[in-house]
């Protein structure tokens, strides 16, 4: 039986942050009980209660509640550990279900409504992924890790721009960021503080641990640099690029931890998939494990590679007006960290596949924009995974 005809009660819940109202119909659309209740151990039984006095089978309710970032997590691990089926879906697409009513009351109790017709109304056609909770667990690990990567490009910013103030010559004479030079500058963060220290302290430093990167050759320029830098001395500015490294040693030893347990709970979730992207060159395991996870890890829940798309946001916006029929940006209208993650690979595909780089060379040729081309050049990649992912195929350069 399809997954979703086997549901016959539909339950709709609108959460905030201190409470939850909830809204259940039968297949007429019929209310069969309605609460509002506190965001609580009390109240998450009172809506079990609720439930158990309908004598109907958990197997055939379908729970939907809009994603709030994060109020509606708890109660959905609630549900999900009982064995009900439960949908976190779009903000957006509820808002414009509620476009299309008549009435425009707006109330919490209300919404809960809403959500509950909206399941019924769509039972037949619902593209949003039921997540399981490891897939969810997977899920919350990887935008974590996604927001870590961010937080070290920007505090790299700011270590580039400090350092032009107080050692502007050392960026000319070794990477910065490795791990061996982030020491160096966590203990000194200035030209005036390198020439004022031991050169025996500067090298036990910089050498061991930097796997042969780093010699007394290095040691000898970066002192030499230092004593005719016109870096600037100032207490204020070296405790800054202080902080600032030894900050991002940190989140680098918690972007390793996130990425080890990411790669290992995958295995056996989703490593033949994993496996199947990086057969094609240009795709690496982090992006491959990103990309699974956030289409929910499984291909086969989209009808074509067009949902997928959908999903990311990658579709172009389409406006229509009388005579007027024309096709814009594209909508960013789906999953921003699927949407990342495709951008990035399809830019890596671009660099190390032939294939995709003579397809997007040819794009720019015809007179497309750089973002337009790579855009157009997504949308092939995408069309490509989808067949590997669901005929369990390894990359072949003649796939269409």
């Amino acid at each position: 039986m399809d997954e979703t005809q086997r549901f016959r009660w539909f339950l709709g819940i609108d959460v905030s942050k201190e409470t939850f109202d909830g809204c259940c119909i039968n297949m007429k659309g019929e209310r069969l009980f309605s609460l509002s209740t506190s965001m609580d151990r009390k109240g998450f039984e009172e809506l079990i209660k609720q439930l158990c006095g309908l004598s109907v089978s958990m197997e055939s309710v379908l729970v939907g509640m809009e994603s709030t970032a994060c109020y509606h997590v708890n109660l959905y691990s609630f549900l999900i550990s009982l064995g009900y089926t439960v949908m976190v879906i779009n903000p957006l697409l509820i808002s414009h279900f509620v476009k299309l009513q008549l009435r425009k009351t707006k109330t919490d109790r209300k919404d809960a409504t809403v959500i509950a017709q909206f399941l019924l109304l769509n039972r037949d056609s619902l593209s949003q992924t039921i997540l399981s909770s490891d897939i969810s667990d997977l899920r919350d690990l990887s935008r974590q890790r996604e927001s870590l990567v961010d937080q070290m490009s920007s505090t790299k910013s700011e270590i580039k721009r400090l350092l032009t103030m107080t050692f502007p010559e050392l960026e000319h004479i070794s990477g910065i960021f490795n791990k061996s030079m982030l020491r160096l500058l966590c203990h000194y963060p200035s030209a005036a503080s390198i020439k004022q220290a031991k050169r025996s302290k500067i090298a036990k430093i910089l050498i061991p641990g930097s796997y042969g990167k780093q010699t007394d050759v290095s040691v000898d320029r970066i002192l030499k640099a230092a004593r005719v830098s016109v870096g600037t001395s100032s207490a204020t500015k070296e405790i800054i690029l202080r902080q600032k490294t030894s900050l991002l040693i940190q989140m680098e030893e918690h972007l390793q931890e996130l990425t080890d347990i990411l790669i290992e709970l995958c295995e056996g979730k989703v490593q033949g998939e994993k496996d199947i992207l990086t057969s094609m060159k240009g795709i690496g395991e982090k992006s491959a494990v990103n990309f699974l996870i956030e289409i929910g890890g499984d291909i086969k829940q989209f009808e074509s590679h067009k949902k997928v798309i959908a999903m990311a946001g990658l579709d172009p916006a389409v406006y229509q007006s009388g005579k007027i029929d024309r096709k814009g940006k594209i909508s960013k209208r789906g999953n921003r960290h699927l949407r990342r993650v495709i951008w990035i690979m399809t830019t890596k595909v671009i660099q190390f596949n032939e294939r995709f780089k003579q397809y997007y060379l040819k794009r720019i040729k015809d007179g497309l924009p750089y973002k337009m081309a790579v855009l157009a050049t997504a949308h092939k990649l995408i069309r490509v995974i989808f067949a590997m992912l669901r005929n369990q195929t390894l990359f072949d350069p003649r796939m269409n």
